[in-house]
């Protein structure tokens, strides 16, 4: 499986502040560190989610481990269960870092926050979390995570849980995804342990939230394992991916369309075939371009160097979607593996993050250019691994301000935790 639940990272947290500037390892790109994690410190380890930034410029996100929170590790070792970070720009350049909370495992809280952080007109935080909560799953072995949200509050931030996942049976759990509002104040997001879900959570009256599970997986030809968030269409439609599932077992995209009675139902898209010329295991997000195709990657496939790709899936107008590969990876420099979706400049460019390959081996940033032929062209926009810098950005990107570029890395940087990163092409 592409990403790594759980899988706690043996060597790997948070001094804040440190600034860091490297030449980047391509033409006209820079990369500074705007953070450096210390390996299971105290103010938080190893984050593998995009980022989120406000009308102010502040950047906010989610370290897996580290905190003030006393988790346990499978070998016995106390580690944190996790946080959720902001990074303020300072007026004379520079940045400043808080933690906005500690997660504490303590039956009620979650831990691990694997997925980023989403935001409402009123400044509230959601996310999820991996682990924690009062749910209990894989017989007893963990517990089965949360749907949370982050209040801000004088003094402080206040935390409160909308959601623990149960392993019943009908329940999913084991979220690992960033959540979606719609304009009616409603939550979608996925789970991916028993096979996934697809879920909405409404608020009530009361003040309570309530579940509701849109599809679950598990007929094997509908997808499973969906890893990543949703994206909605103009006409209310959900989109994402499975990472394993479909008619070959590569995984899907799908589509999601509610129905006059109040349920969903779900076709898929386009099923991958593992071992050939197609992608196969998306692990990221869809996105849409101006004329209503979708854009995304694999983990694996693309043909002679098994090193995923970047696809492109049309709708022909009969139901059907027909898919171009934009990029193979896999060669000796390039990238490969790329596990976060794609994000479009205003120009049509592509640019994404792969975990694995470049010149140091440890990541890149890419970037797809299109030609008027229909060809796209990739260059590496950052390559990870040399020296103090970041490794293996699990996360995507979003853009800041002069098409600047902000993400993280799950490991490396001066204090070896991961990173937050920005890169000026």
């Amino acid at each position: 499986m592409p990403k790594k639940f759980s899988a706690f990272p043996i060597a790997l947290l948070g001094v804040f502040a440190i600034i860091v500037f490297m030449a980047g390892t391509h033409a006209a790109s820079q990369e500074t560190l705007l953070l450096s994690f210390r390996t299971y410190g105290s103010r938080g380890s190893t984050p593998a989610a995009s980022l989120l930034s406000d009308a102010a410029g502040n950047l906010y996100g989610t370290t897996e481990y580290g905190g003030a929170g006393a988790c346990t590790a499978f070998g016995g070792a106390v580690i944190g269960c996790g946080t959720v970070f902001e990074l303020s720009p300072k007026a004379g350049g520079g940045w400043t870092a808080r933690i906005l909370y500690n997660f504490k495992n303590d039956g009620k809280d979650g831990s691990f926050p694997f997925a980023g952080l989403i935001r409402d007109a009123a400044g509230n935080l959601y996310g999820t979390t991996n682990q924690g909560g009062t749910g209990v799953c894989d017989g007893g072995y963990t517990t089965c995570g949360t749907v949370f949200e982050l209040m801000p509050k004088v003094g402080g931030w206040v935390e409160r849980v909308l959601h623990d996942f149960i392993d019943n049976g009908t329940d999913g759990f084991h979220p690992a995804a960033s959540l979606i509002l719609d304009n009616a104040g409603n939550l979608y997001g996925t789970t991916w342990g028993g096979g996934g879900t697809l879920f909405e959570l409404t608020p009530t009256a009361a003040g309570n939230w309530t579940e509701t599970i849109l599809h679950a997986f598990g007929t094997g030809t509908d997808g499973g394992a969906p890893e990543d968030g949703l994206i909605f269409d103009a006409s209310g439609n959900l989109y994402g991916t499975t990472e394993f599932g479909g008619a070959y077992n590569g995984g899907t995209v799908f589509e999601l369309t509610p129905t006059p009675g109040g349920s969903w139902t779900e076709a898929v898209l386009h099923d991958f075939i593992p071992y050939g010329t197609d992608g196969y295991y998306p692990g990221g997000s869809v996105v849409f371009d101006a004329e209503g195709s979708l854009y995304g990657t694999t983990y694996n496939g693309g043909g002679t160097y098994n090193g995923g790709t970047v696809f492109k899936l049309t709708p022909t107008g009969d139901g059907a979607w027909t898919e171009t590969l934009l990029h193979s990876f896999g060669r000796v420099t390039d990238g490969a593996n790329p596990i976060a979706g794609v994000i479009f400049d205003a120009s049509g460019n592509l640019f994404g993050t792969a975990i694995d390959g470049g010149p140091y081996r440890w990541g890149t940033v890419f970037k797809l250019t299109h030609s008027a032929s229909g060809v796209w062209t990739e260059t590496l926009v950052h390559s990870f691994g040399h020296g103090t810098d970041g490794a293996q950005p699990y996360g995507g990107l979003i853009f800041g301000p002069g098409g600047t570029l902000y993400g993280t890395t799950d490991l490396g940087g001066p204090n070896a935790g991961g990173t937050v990163f920005e890169v000026t092409p």
